[in-house]
């Protein structure tokens, strides 16, 4: 994607037909709210098809693996160190974790980590005493860390979609950038696909080869022991299932119900 080329969003008929039907919505209409939340499903499975088609589609597949696997490098550390604010705390994974890509997929997981952060603090209000005490060195609890770890696939995933969404209402409904269609479709598929990560702390992860089941078996074991040893090991295996799953790679119903018709 060059610099001095504007995106033009993702094209096919499942995209055309989700861009058609944002163009349409207007905040003020009958059941406005449930009209966006089947325009967002419609967007999420748009790109949940189109990766199936193609998985290098958008190159977001290899940067969401890529970026996983540093975050789960990085969960060792956390559970060690706090953090001087919540703003350093989201610099400094955004630079661990986000790279310096210039794609549209390197972004998204740039402001997919900052908005993980930003959610998880809010379901952990005792997020605050590692980061107020950041100073002294005290770090993030294990279940903390694992939220995150769930969290940042799912935000990831929300924050392309809203890339798309917001280029779909620029180019074609430029009243609509008032309401913020596409912070609300982005809140809406990341917390439909979240519960589809695996969460590191609870996982004992059903693995196919006798190899990899006695790997993970080990380090499950060694994560009661030594959770800052084992956990993050635990977490990297399980990138490539947490990718899969909230790109649609690995199949599941995540809609709860069929998008109504155009």
């Amino acid at each position: 994607m060059g610099t001095s080329t504007r995106w033009k969003g993702p094209s096919g008929d499942q995209w055309s037909s989700a861009a058609r039907r944002l163009a349409r919505w207007r905040e003020d209409s009958r059941n406005a709210d449930q009209r966006l939340e089947e325009i967002a499903a419609d967007h999420l499975r748009a790109l949940h098809e189109t990766l199936r088609a193609d998985r290098s589609a958008f190159g977001l597949y290899d940067t969401a693996c890529a970026a996983g696997e540093r975050l789960a490098g990085a969960l060792g550390s956390l559970a060690t160190e706090g953090a001087e604010s919540t703003d350093v705390l989201v610099a400094r994974l955004v630079s661990e974790v986000g790279g310096d890509g210039g794609t549209l997929a390197d972004a998204a997981v740039r402001r997919g980590v900052a908005a993980a952060v930003r959610d998880v603090r809010d379901r952990h209000p005792e997020m605050a005493d590692a980061i107020d005490g950041g100073a002294s060195g005290s770090g993030f609890a294990w279940d903390i860390l694992c939220d995150l770890y769930q969290v940042f696939f799912a935000d990831m995933v929300g924050e392309f979609l809203r890339s798309v969404v917001a280029e779909q209402v620029k180019l074609a409904v430029p009243v609509l950038i008032a309401t913020d269609p596409e912070g609300r479709i982005a809140d809406w598929v990341a917390e439909k696909v979240v519960d589809l990560v695996p969460n590191p702390c609870e996982e004992s992860v059903e693995a196919t080869g006798s190899a990899q089941a006695l790997e993970t078996a080990q380090l499950v074991v060694g994560a009661v022991e030594d959770p800052s040893a084992a956990l993050p090991k635990i977490a990297e295996l399980l990138v490539p299932r947490a990718v899969g799953k909230v790109l649609g790679l690995i199949t599941e119903e995540i809609t709860g119900e069929e998008g109504a018709a155009a």
